[in-house]
């Protein structure tokens, strides 16, 4: 089968895609043909060999945390799933990824593939729709009534936070730059703060009770996010190198956010697509052989919205 793989740490020059075997799911585990992968930055990080220390990979290594496919073999113990199976799924970060035709995923992983969307989009949804989802509820507690600022609310993972926050009833203030701006609103925003002209902490005139941070602000801005959190709410913060900045006198929480593969979750996500209460944004698809072309452009910082990788064949 063909992949995308690197076989040493470096830049995206090291990025081959090439004849791989094609791997047998053991015990718990399922054979899945890929449909579409996706882009996400910790995976240029990965790529570099800074992240050895929290993500182990061993070499040569295939990216791709985002899957959606269908069920091609079941490992031995596997139930709940057939061949033929569509599927979407957050694979383990330290293991061969799905820039495949083929990736070996846990069957504890997977949850049935949304129907509202293409099998393809639906790669767009496990990694990022996670995140704003732990970062909301499992951290954040968020209930209806309250108030959160989603800062930094232009990107993928944005995107869903917003929507998310909105159908969860609260009241959602949103920073965004002009060209996402239209489509912050879209998502539900109920305001929208220009972060290139107006700085967040003299627009949000009123505390809120949770504080996302999608943003890699300057760690000065970061800190001072506390102050617009009212007593006993949550700073929720995904730019894991800068620490969540926290207030014990006012029991002001700080959580970095370290996302996980949680499939009952990524099912409510999928439940929420098929009402029609969740949008999956996807802003490019593009063969899988570009993969490399991608990671040279998010290195620019020219990557905007979800990039997902079509599988040849699929």
């Amino acid at each position: 089968m063909k992949a995308v793989r690197f076989h040493e740490f470096g830049g995206p020059e090291v990025l081959r895609y090439e004849d791989v075997p094609q791997p047998v799911p053991a015990t718990g585990e399922v054979l899945v043909k890929v449909a579409a992968t996706t882009f996400n930055p910790v995976e240029g990080n990965i790529r570099k060999g800074v992240m050895q220390g929290p993500i182990p990979v061993e070499l040569p290594h295939t990216p791709g945390l985002d899957v959606a496919g269908t069920v091609e073999v079941l490992g031995e113990g596997v139930e709940g799933f057939a061949v033929g199976d569509e599927v979407v799924g957050f694979l383990p970060m330290t293991k061969p990824g799905a820039a495949a035709e083929y990736v070996i995923a846990p069957a504890a992983a997977l949850t049935p593939a949304p129907k509202g969307v293409p099998l393809a989009d639906a790669a767009a949804l496990p990694v990022v729709g996670l995140t704003a989802y732990q970062a909301l509820f499992d951290h954040g507690q968020l209930k209806a009534g309250q108030r959160v600022l989603v800062n930094g609310a232009g990107g993928p993972v944005g995107g869903y936070a917003v929507q998310l926050a909105k159908g969860a009833g609260a009241h959602v203030i949103a920073t965004a730059s002009p060209a996402s701006a239209e489509a912050v609103r879209t998502a539900g925003a109920d305001e929208v703060v220009d972060h290139t002209t107006t700085s967040v902490l003299s627009a949000v005139t009123e505390q809120v009770d949770v504080v996302l941070n999608l943003a890699p602000v300057d760690l000065a801005v970061l800190a001072e996010l506390v102050t617009l959190v009212r007593s006993g709410g949550v700073v929720v913060n995904t730019t894991i190198w800068m620490p969540a900045p926290t207030d014990e006198d006012r029991d002001v929480r700080g959580v970095n956010l370290y996302v996980r593969s949680d499939a009952e979750q990524l099912a409510k996500l999928v439940a929420l697509v098929d009402s029609g209460d969740l949008r999956v944004d996807v802003a490019q698809r593009v063969p899988l052989t570009d993969l490399p072309e991608v990671h040279v452009q998010a290195a620019a910082g020219a990557v905007r919205g979800k990039v997902v990788f079509l599988v040849p064949g699929a």
